[in-house]
């Protein structure tokens, strides 16, 4: 049927439903716009789609020592496998080898020396992925082996670096430290974690008639993989698209760690001109793929006797693994966020970013934030036990104020706090002071089982701290039938990126979520997309994505305006209704009418964060828009004979400004926290003494089960505070900051084993909070406490 016979609803009827309120715009909370195919198995990953003929399966053979030269590499052993179509090496690669993201380190093979166990050496293509494996294991390997470097604080002592150290400074951080009443020193390492993804990495590539390539990846950042198969290919960035539907989960990890799999694919379709994939086994996935980086910290603190910091100096030493991949700006936010919410008075914080032969390790949601927050919140914890006060009331003593004891050590002014309302709330909902008094009697009575309560703030800065990443495009179609296409910069990994989106483009044309269809981000589509992370996806995407609407919108209301003789105040967009003067319009009717006027209906939105800035020789500057803020109050319960913990109840208050939905909103908020638990609790990394990691599989590495979960859950958004600063309908980020709620469950569990030397000494338990290490904490407080007896 063409549009100018779809029938025309009365003008009674259609005045009637311009009186009601749009049902799927933003504030509503929609379920994800892929919930339904996600639940019944219909969502199409990559490894979902039909396969091409002549496809070629791909396996990359692994280096086995940490750090060695190849003194002998023979692939031809591969060809007696029937099936095998080629065996590459890093002198098969046509363009540029090197696929580091920031600064040249990572090579796509390696080219005469391996720097981890796990890097890739060759990369065999056959017809089936076992035929391909069975050849690679062919291959002739030999090393000539060097010693590695695998431990972080060894990478420190001998400056073993991939990027110089950096520093913030406020005040006399020294002198301050040696005029306080109060003086403590410490450490603590902190582990990293692996991303766990459900869908491993993966890429699928097309080879085009004009040499170039079309790319299926499951990557948070396409246009980098467009630009690198560019490069390792010698081709111009106009010959390779990237397609990206949905990521099974990245978290961090698809940001850099994605283009691996896509430019060995890319070069072998070229070198083959067949069309090729690459999906990793889990194990290889985990061997070959940096994680979070795990950190070594340690701090000077001088404070009053309340509590009050005076001068603050924290070291904070990243494990970056053998390149440094993302490492400058993670290393960066964890000292940005060494304060959390707190005034650090006089301080001095460094960041080193230390070289490993391990994995290079990557971006992981909080993209070093988390880090950073732990060796300040261990302060927090240290500096109450030293006086013998609740770890909240010196917690609150040094929140930032609200107009003086507001300005941070890189000297970005903290405006529109609400950490302090956010804490009076949650204590009040949480009953903390009431549980705190049940707990310390509980204790009192109960030898063995020991009860802890913590309650944590998060502050986190919102953008990109490169600041160049802060821009966002998107495009808009409205066809004649008043159906709108859309397309955007970000991706879709699960977190509802683009049902939000969608709702901004309902929001703004005032029409229903079901005329709106989101599809796959390309490349070709809207250009030089930065990566979906920091949480800036709704944040960029949705405000570029309003700016086309809004585009297209007004284009709509200046030709109703000019063709019906109204003015433009007099055109009024609601719930898929226009009203123009007295007559009222339907969506698609307006549409079609304008197109046959002549009237484009297709626009591109862009938009670019304001306020930004960093000067980085003088460590200060606005490197962030806005802050999102949390709290969370943890109970847990622990065994002190075996170690063994269980998290009793969690209660959370969150910030998002004006959500954009709620039902996705909090969804975020459980699972940020979830992670975050799981980080400092029981996933634990292992590596052996020769730099192989030992936890490569689910067998060995643990992430949170149901049964982890807490038994009690409480998680509710805070009420009405708008965003004060001009994002998109006044929402705020949600993707990584309720990630450090997890901070209060490995608190609450140093808190329950505090009571063992009734709450006067801080235990010593690194993160994650194993039972082995929460067991060997208990044990060494014991014996602290049998020394000093003995002393006496």
């Amino acid at each position: 049927m063409s549009n100018h016979h779809h029938p025309v609803a009365s003008q009674e009827i259609l005045a009637e439903r311009f009186r009601q309120d749009l049902q799927t715009g933003v504030g509503k909370a929609l379920k994800h716009e892929s919930a339904d195919k996600h639940v019944t198995g219909e969502a199409v990953y990559i490894d979902d789609r039909l396969e091409f003929p002549n496809q070629l399966h791909v396996y990359a053979r692994l280096s086995e020592h940490a750090h060695a030269r190849i003194t002998r590499l023979d692939v031809s052993p591969c060809y007696d496998f029937p099936g095998v179509a080629i065996a590459i090496t890093a002198h098969d690669v046509p363009g540029e080898l090197d696929i580091g993201p920031l600064v040249a380190g990572d090579p796509l093979l390696a080219d005469g020396l391996v720097q981890y166990v796990g890097q890739p050496i060759i990369a065999v293509a056959a017809d089936s992925i076992d035929i391909a494996r069975q050849a690679a294991m062919a291959a002739i390997i030999e090393y000539e082996v060097l010693e590695p470097v695998l431990d972080v604080v060894d990478a420190l002592n001998r400056q073993h670096f991939v990027l110089d150290p950096h520093q913030h400074k406020r005040g006399d951080a020294l002198a301050a430290l040696g005029s306080a009443p109060n003086r403590l020193m410490g450490e603590l390492h902190i582990g990293g974690q692996e991303h766990f993804y459900l869908e491993t990495q993966i890429s699928s590539v097309m080879p085009t008639e004009d040499g170039g390539m079309l790319v299926y990846t499951s990557s948070q950042h396409p246009t980098e993989i467009q630009k690198l198969v560019a490069s390792v290919l010698g081709v111009p960035m106009h010959r390779v698209t990237t397609d990206m539907r949905r990521m099974g989960g990245g978290f961090g990890g698809k940001e850099t760690q994605a283009a691996g799999p896509a430019c060995l694919c890319a070069v072998i379709a070229h070198l083959t001109r067949r069309p090729t994939k690459m999906r990793l086994a889990r194990v290889d996935d985990m061997m070959m793929t940096g994680k979070r980086h795990p950190f070594y910290a340690r701090y000077d603190v001088g404070f009053d006797d309340r509590g009050v910091l005076q001068g603050v100096k924290i070291d904070l030493a990243g494990n970056c693994g053998y390149s440094a991949d993302l490492s400058g700006s993670i290393v960066d936010r964890a000292m940005f966020h060494a304060d959390n919410a707190y005034f650090l008075g006089d301080a001095l914080i460094t960041g080193y970013r230390c070289k490993t032969n391990l994995a290079s390790n990557t971006a992981y949601r909080g993209f070093g934030g988390p880090q950073g927050m732990m060796a300040i919140e261990e302060i927090m914890d240290a500096v109450a036990r030293h006086l013998g006060k609740d770890p909240l009331d010196v917690r609150k003593a040094n929140y930032y104020g609200q107009t003086e004891r507001n300005v941070t050590h890189y000297h970005q002014t903290v405006e529109h706090n609400i950490i302090a309302d956010i804490t009076t709330e949650l204590e009040r909902t949480a009953d903390y002071a009431q549980r705190r008094k049940d707990i310390i009697e509980f204790n009192r009575h109960s030898p063995i089982l020991k009860k802890g309560l913590a309650l944590t703030p998060v502050k986190f800065g919102i953008s990109f701290t490169a600041s160049f990443l802060n821009q966002a495009g998107a495009l808009i179609h409205v066809y004649t039938d008043g159906s709108i296409h859309l397309n955007h910069g970000g991706t879709e990994m699960g977190q509802g990126l683009n049902t939000k989106v969608a709702q901004i483009v309902a929001e703004v044309f005032q029409v229903d979520l079901d005329q709106i269809q989101i599809s796959a981000t390309r490349t070709d589509k809207v250009p030089n997309t930065s990566p979906t992370a920091a949480s800036s996806g709704a944040d960029l995407n949705g405000k570029a994505a309003q700016n086309a609407a809004q585009i297209i919108k007004d284009r709509l209301t200046d030709f109703a305006a000019e063709h019906f003789n109204v003015t433009t105040e007099r055109v009024r967009f609601q719930n898929g209704q226009i009203q123009v003067g007295e007559r009222y319009l339907s969506f698609p009717e307006l549409a079609s009418m304008a197109y046959y006027h002549q009237i484009s209906l297709s626009a591109t939105g862009y938009y670019r964060t304001p306020k930004i800035y960093y000067d980085r020789e003088k460590a200060a500057g606005h490197p962030f828009y806005y802050f999102a803020y949390g709290a969370a109050c943890c109970e847990t319960i622990v065994d002190t004979l075996t170690g063994e913990y269980k998290i009793l109840r969690t209660d959370i208050l969150h910030d998002v400004g004006a959500s954009l939905n709620p039902a996705i909103d909090i969804g975020q908020v459980e699972g940020g926290f979830i992670q975050g638990m799981g980080w400092l609790t029981t996933e634990e990394l292992v590596w052996n003494e020769q730099g192989k990691l030992m936890t490569s599989g689910p067998a060995s590495y643990k992430i949170p089960a149901v049964s982890d979960m807490p038994l009690d859950f409480r998680v509710n958004l805070v009420e009405s505070r708008k965003n004060p600063e001009d994002t998109v309908f006044h929402s705020k980020a949600v993707g990584e900051p309720p990630f450090m709620l997890g901070i209060a469950a490995w608190c609450a569990i140093k808190d329950a084993v505090a009571s063992l030397a009734d709450y006067r000494m801080q235990p010593q338990i690194d993160a994650p909070a194993t039972p082995e290490r929460v067991l060997l904490g208990v044990q060494r407080l014991k014996q602290t406490l049998a020394n000093l007896t003995n002393n006496q």
